[in-house]
């Protein structure tokens, strides 16, 4: 059943991507929706915010329920406009950003521009969730991220949940009905190990274009969202900002 509901929606991969079509569905089954998205992919901007470029904003779609704008900004700028200018009087239910094509599971998470939004909604003490699917293609199958996605909204909308909230959500790429269920987990520990492959251009002059893979420090690990992805459920991680490593808090004070 619908509900009356505002829901604010962003994304990396521009608001032309299918993963945005697919959370704009999401999202219309709540309530009225408001989004703002990237005029071009901007993934891997994790924080980013513009300071030495004007920004331009436009409204691309407007529909009863809805009304699309896109910006010439990052993740983090979308959301800024949204909240400190088009609708600063606004009070919103919900933030989804995504959905997006490709991980963001384990480190992926410092450097996701969909997640970049969906943690700055969160410092606005709106619940936010960044929804991923584990699928590079353009043409990624979103069925399984909108049946958990929608489970996963109506939770938090039906919920007392706790703020700031942040959730960072990755659905496995295999068939909806192969997926097992949802599962809370923690970040996989792990890293990328970066190559750079040199190259010339047709004036003589290097470039280099990055690649690399993720090294899983913990394969092993059973409370971790990458384990809970191999093994085909949905991943969901509570995410926080406070970087402090607490753990070291004593030791430090010994040693300065």
């Amino acid at each position: 059943m619908k509900q009356d509901k505002v829901i604010l929606l962003s994304n990396d991969d521009s608001y032309r991507s299918k993963g945005f079509e697919a959370a704009i569905e999401i999202a219309r089954r709540f309530g009225r929706v408001i989004a703002v998205a990237p005029e071009t992919p901007q993934s891997g901007m994790s924080q980013a915010i513009t300071i030495h470029n004007p920004l331009r904003l436009n409204k691309v779609r407007e529909e009863e329920g809805l009304v699309v704008y896109s910006l010439n900004g990052t993740p983090v700028d979308c959301v800024k406009i949204a909240l400190d200018y088009l609708f600063r009087d606004e009070k919103f239910d919900l933030m989804i950003s995504g959905i997006n094509h490709g991980s963001n599971a384990a480190v992926n998470v410092m450097y996701s521009g969909t997640m970049g939004a969906a943690i700055e909604a969160s410092f606005y003490k709106i619940p936010s969730i960044g929804l991923s699917v584990t699928d590079h293609d353009p043409n990624a199958d979103f069925e399984g991220a909108i049946k958990y996605g929608v489970k996963i909204v109506e939770s938090l909308l039906n919920g007392d949940v706790p703020l700031p909230l942040c959730l960072n959500v990755n659905v496995p790429n295999i068939p909806c009905s192969e997926i097992r269920g949802i599962r809370l987990a923690r970040q996989t520990r792990g890293f990328w190990r970066e190559e750079f492959f040199e190259r010339t251009d047709p004036h003589n002059r290097k470039y280099f274009w990055l690649t690399g893979g993720f090294e899983n420090s913990e394969p092993t690990a059973q409370d971790s969202d990458e384990w809970a992805l191999a093994n085909g459920y949905v991943s969901v991680v509570p995410v926080q900002v406070d970087m402090t490593a607490y753990g070291q808090m004593e030791q430090l004070k010994g040693l300065l």
